[in-house]
């Protein structure tokens, strides 16, 4: 379900924000979900404590790793094959 958001701006603000809108061809409502949904991935999810727990419960786990110098060797011999992951 859609929900509507009042936004008060002072003219400059929105004159702005009108301004990029057009520039990259959207409007202006468009520009503003835009920048709300940027904003929001870029806020962390969960807090540290979460994070930490995550962390240390991964690190309890015996994970297969090869030789450092064979992986990187590996890599730059894929650079050249021309192969897209």
């Amino acid at each position: 379900m859609a929900k509507r958001l009042q936004v008060i701006l002072q003219d400059p603000e929105y004159r702005e924000i009108q301004r990029l809108a057009r520039s990259r061809h959207i409007s202006l409502a468009e520009w503003v979900r835009q920048a709300l949904d940027l904003a929001r991935r870029r806020e962390p999810l969960g807090g540290t404590g979460k994070k930490l727990q995550v962390i240390r419960a991964a690190a309890k786990h015996d994970y297969p790793t090869g030789d450092i110098d064979n992986m990187l060797a590996e890599i730059e011999r894929g650079y050249g094959t021309g192969i897209q992951p």
